[in-house]
């Protein structure tokens, strides 16, 4: 039968700690990236607003054309029926029919006039929206330009950073295995809520290394011990371990003074014996 190892809560934070440090490494290539990404989603959503809009307006301009051509013909039939009209005048038999078939012509005449002032305000509307197609058409060339520019910087940054990315990503996609669900639930919840995306830090200098409020010795000893997962009282970020201080190096002005000081008092020493 095969034996289950249990992982001890030094493991766990150890393979918590190794996370982070990966997605903080991922965290600083999207940082050298800056807002690049989005700048260049935006442009692109930018242009497919344009480019929708010129499309509506060509559909409005080909709905107007449509309109004048409508109008157009019926300047025609009212041309064909003024001339039938005035072919019939001429074979009446009396002043009513007469009179019955000019208030025909007259009223086609005012028909082609309606037709003819319709055109005219169509033609306007037309001339309007070819000046907003040209206007669209104007700022969707900067706007693409202004996209072209965007979209190789950010190639050339994405090239530079690609092979690193492509790398922690991969580490990632292993260190994620060895940590704990449970854990690894918790620390992903963490990181959305963190500001600088940092879940698991370590004790500095005595304070948390987020937001680097104080942690008591004693609760220092206990992050030590490695017994328990501990989180910051603060900020709740984990505590993987605390950082072992480093003294500085002690001054050696003065010691190197007093050496220099005995020595020359040696020397002279040497000096008088000699003589």
């Amino acid at each position: 039968m095969a034996t289950v190892t249990e992982t001890t809560i030094a493991q766990k934070l150890e393979a918590l700690l190794k996370l982070q440090t990966i997605d903080s490494a991922l965290d600083n290539i999207k940082k050298v990236r800056g807002d690049l990404p989005e700048e260049v989603r935006d442009l692109e959503d930018e242009i497919i607003g344009m480019e929708t809009r010129l499309s509506k307006f060509q559909q409005e301009i080909e709905t107007l054309d449509e309109q004048i051509s409508g109008y157009k013909n019926a300047k025609k039939e009212s041309e064909k029926l003024i001339i039938k009209y005035k072919e019939q005048q001429m074979n009446v038999r009396n002043n009513r029919e007469f009179e019955a078939i000019s208030k025909e012509v007259e009223l086609q005449g005012i028909e082609m006039e309606i037709a003819d002032k319709r055109i005219k305000e169509i033609d306007f509307k037309v001339l309007n929206k070819n000046d907003e197609v040209a206007g669209v058409e104007s700022a969707l060339f900067e706007r693409k330009k202004d996209l072209e520019i965007k979209q190789k910087e950010l190639e050339l940054i994405i090239a530079e950073s690609e092979e690193d990315e492509q790398k922690s990503l991969k580490d990632r996609e292993k260190a994620m295995k060895i940590v704990d669900a449970r854990l690894l639930k918790s620390y992903e919840k963490l990181r959305d809520n963190a500001r600088n995306g940092l879940a698991v830090v370590m004790v500095k200098r005595g304070a948390c290394g987020g937001c680097f409020s104080s942690v008591p010795p004693q609760r220092q000893t206990d992050i030590k011990d490695k017994k328990k997962i501990i989180v910051c009282e603060h900020c709740g970020r984990v505590f993987a371990g605390v950082e072992d201080v480093i003294p500085a190096p002690e001054k050696e002005k003065k010691t190197r003074g007093k050496v220099t000081t005995a020595a020359a008092a040696a020397a002279a020493a040497a000096a008088v014996i000699a003589e």
